[in-house]
């Protein structure tokens, strides 16, 4: 089995959801390039960062113009910088 694993304070996030096919609400199919890009996704690699805030599995917010998409074994992937990621999603209890 082969899987991505990012080098040089680089991470890897999941974007297979972000690009399942779309539809418009009359039933017009949506080509990706005419799709805005999310800027949410979840990580599924991480390099050796020293004191990271984040994790594999956390789904974080990150800079939308920033990384390089690439395709692996089907699934699509973006890989950015570990400055880019803005924040992540944290689940909280009402008070």
């Amino acid at each position: 089995m082969k899987e991505l694993q990012p080098v040089n304070q680089n991470v890897l996030l999941d974007l297979t959801e972000d690009r399942k096919e779309q539809k418009s609400a009359g039933g017009i199919i949506i080509p990706d390039t005419a799709r805005e890009r999310k800027n949410i996704a979840p990580i599924v690699g991480l390099s050796n960062i020293s004191n990271a805030e984040i994790a594999i599995g956390d789904i974080v917010i990150y800079n939308p113009h920033s990384g390089n998409e690439i395709e692996f074994e089907g699934k699509k992937y973006l890989v950015i910088q570990y400055a880019d990621i803005w924040a992540k999603v944290v689940e909280t209890e009402e008070i």
